[in-house]
């Protein structure tokens, strides 16, 4: 049960980065310069797999 209370988790904090990430973006276009961001989510074993 712990581990599928971490991958909840996980899954959560991944969807909150999204949000703040569109959060900032929206509330910066029209900053002058503002150049928009965005949140890459990658497999963590490919990550790991990528490495030398």
């Amino acid at each position: 049960m712990i581990r599928s209370l971490w991958i909840a988790r996980t899954g959560m904090d991944a969807h909150q980065t999204q949000l703040d990430v569109i959060t900032n973006n929206l509330a910066n276009v029209s900053t002058n310069g503002f150049k928009r961001a965005r949140a890459v989510f990658e497999d963590l074993l490919y990550q790991t797999m990528r490495q030398p």
